[in-house]
């Protein structure tokens, strides 16, 4: 995976109005820790962070993480967002090592057409969207590809069908349900509320005629009697 480098300026001083005035300007209030390094109070550029994670790795890029005249090797951790408008309001930046084994989670992204739900009128219920893996930084891969082609209703992909790149493991157990084919309940009283409908009208139609039998017997015992 190729590095991004991103410049962050320390010092900056923290505090809620403090970080109001910073995003304000333009950046991104930031901590950076790891490696027994003390943690630093940092700021980066809104629209280079925006850059950085924008690319194939996502949220995963590894990052070259310009602080002063120290370097270090970083990834994003904690990312948090506005609740309204979505921008990015905090982040933590991760020193690593190259050879290190990290946890990073990917974005699972199903490809292909579950042409037999379709014609069952079902739906593909997507239970896990991302999958908590392992491996050196270099090779987090930026998501993850799930085949539903020969999803059918009723049966699906599990963590243990994945075929997961080359130096990636997961700890995820292997039952754990990545996408399914359903029929949704909706679809599902489709067809017995048809079919009560016709019941109805035949069982309206049967009382109908039925109930005039009753009557003209009736008639006739009262003729005889």
């Amino acid at each position: 995976m190729a590095e991004y480098t991103l410049v962050a300026e320390s010092g900056r001083t923290t505090g809620s109005a403090a970080s109001r005035r910073l995003r304000a300007s333009g950046r991104i209030p930031a901590v950076v820790y790891g490696h027994g390094l003390e943690a630093r109070s940092v700021s980066v550029d809104a629209r280079e962070l925006r850059h950085a994670l924008s690319g194939e790795a996502g949220l995963n890029q590894l990052l070259s993480l310009k602080i002063g005249s120290d370097t270090e090797l970083a990834v994003a951790r904690s990312l948090q967002r506005h609740p309204v408008r979505h921008t990015v309001v905090h982040i933590d930046f991760q020193v690593v090592c190259r050879d290190e084994v990290i946890l990073a989670d990917v974005p699972i992204v199903l490809v292909g057409e579950a042409k037999a739900v379709e014609q069952e009128k079902g739906i593909i219920e997507q239970q896990l969207t991302a999958l908590t893996v392992r491996a050196t930084p270099g090779l987090i891969p930026g998501h993850i590809e799930v085949d539903i082609s020969g999803l059918t209703v009723g049966e699906g992909i599990r963590v243990g069908d994945i075929s997961l790149p080359r130096g990636v493991s997961t700890d995820v157990g292997p039952d754990e349900v990545v996408a399914m084919g359903i029929v949704t309940r909706a679809m599902e009283e489709v067809a017995p509320e048809g079919e009560a409908e016709a019941e109805g009208a035949e069982a309206a139609s049967a009382a109908g005629e039925g109930g005039a039998e009753p009557e003209g017997a009736a008639g006739r015992e009262s003729e005889e009697g």
